[in-house]
């Protein structure tokens, strides 16, 4: 007797329309966006493991705008490349141009957000048109805390900001997802009172964007502290009278807790940040086998990693994230410098021709100091020139002759001048 009412009510709910080629995030489990956890080898691999959608890393507007996209014929990716500003002064031999933006067309294929970080609606726009052809939806993010984005009045500076962000999302709306049939969406934190959460998510709700994720904490919060989750309920009610998808980021687990989280808030899906970044398998639920161990994921993120070039600063970033510091061959995989010593110490042999390869394509020179090594070996040299400074000064004093044999009693003993 219940369920004619429940379909009815079903029913009667509205949703704001998505474009042919968007995707709906309702009862979706996702991977967050994260600054180096979330490059492409992470995405594949959270992916992989059951992820519904990945979000790519916040991708500032400047930084898209005047890059160009080639088809990469060896990783089969999709590369946006730009030359440095300085490439200029540097020789022609030298001259490098920088990746900016990596996608996998088949394997994302319908499932990579990309995450822009802005604070104009005319570059946001300008920005977004070059990879609108190749993502499922564009997401705002108006959530990071950390100065590199609210110095430029990006990230959570739009909090404070509330109706140049709702320009910047009006305008995607019209120039970006209507040309490109794409969704639109924002990812936001808490404000100070609950009223202030209501006013913006209304605000923003209604600029025709598809969904809208918030974490739930406020922009003076840190990691460690726990989520707020008790204006969740709220947001989830605005977020379902305008029709938009309502996401909730923070403190999630695993993908059986996010679907225990979304049933008792009423969200429509859940986001998985740092969860994901120390296991990617924890996309898989207890039924699926649950998270697997560490070494298994390693072995598979090193090889996607192989597979589509990742940059080695950033591969070697991830694998200290998802190895337990107190591993016996951690400290060795860390100490690596390239992809073939990695496959090796983590013995890889499948990998180790691959790697080799890939070291030389990427200019890998495992001989070569790095930045860390070199203010290493400064500050030894620098501790040492103390020790030797000192050491010379305690010579010194011991060799010095006594004050009696300079004279120094003598003229200690003459009468003042005056003066």
């Amino acid at each position: 007797m219940l369920r004619a009412p429940l379909t009815i009510m079903a029913s009667t709910i509205k949703y704001v329309p998505i474009p042919r080629n968007g995707v709906d995030y309702r009862g979706k489990v996702v991977l967050a966006p994260m600054v180096r956890s979330g490059e492409l080898p992470s995405r594949l691999l959270a992916l992989k493991y059951g992820a519904d959608l990945a979000w790519g890393p916040e991708t500032v507007d400047r930084s898209m705008i005047g890059t160009t996209r080639k088809i990469n014929p060896v990783t089969s990716t999709i590369d946006f490349t730009r030359w440095p500003s300085n490439s200029l002064r540097l020789p022609p031999e030298v001259q490098k141009e920088s990746l900016i933006y990596r996608i996998h067309p088949t394997r994302e294929h319908g499932k990579l957000i990309f995450q822009i970080g802005t604070a104009s609606p005319e570059a946001a726009v300008e920005a977004a048109k070059l990879v609108a052809g190749d993502v499922a939806g564009i997401d705002v993010n108006a959530g990071c805390p950390k100065p590199f984005s609210t110095s430029g009045g990006m990230g959570a500076a739009l909090l404070r900001t509330p109706d140049r962000l709702a320009s910047i999302l009006s305008a995607l709306v019209r120039e970006v997802g209507e040309v490109y049939e794409i969704g639109i969406s924002v990812k936001i934190r808490l404000l100070e009172t609950p009223e202030k959460t209501e006013s913006l998510v209304r605000n923003l709700c209604s600029t025709g964007i598809i969904g809208l994720t918030v974490h739930c904490r406020t922009t003076p919060m840190r990691p460690r502290e726990r989520a707020v989750r008790d204006q969740l309920h709220m947001i989830a009610s605005i977020c379902r009278e305008a029709g938009v998808a309502c996401l909730m980021n923070g403190d999630v687990k695993n993908k059986d807790e996010a679907l225990q989280l979304m049933q008792e808030y009423g969200v429509d899906g859940a986001m998985i940040a740092t969860a994901a970044e120390a296991n990617s398998s924890c996309f898989r639920t207890r039924e699926e086998g649950g998270l697997l161990p560490w070494t298994e994921v390693v072995a598979e993120y090193v090889k996607t990693a192989l597979e589509v070039e990742n940059k080695w600063g950033n591969t070697k970033f991830l694998l200290s994230q998802l190895m337990p510091g107190k591993a016996e061959v951690y400290k060795r995989v860390v100490a690596c410098m390239g992809y073939r010593q990695v496959c090796e110490v983590l013995e890889l042999p499948e990998l180790v021709e691959l790697a080799k390869d890939v070291d030389k394509r990427l200019d890998i020179d495992e001989q070569k100091e790095t930045k860390a090594m070199k203010r290493a070996r400064n500050s030894k040299s620098a501790q040492a020139a103390g020790g030797n400074m000192t050491q010379q000064r305690a010579n010194e004093r011991s060799t010095r002759s006594p004050l009696s044999e300079r004279g120094v009693s003598a003229r200690l003993a003459m009468p003042a001048m005056a003066v």
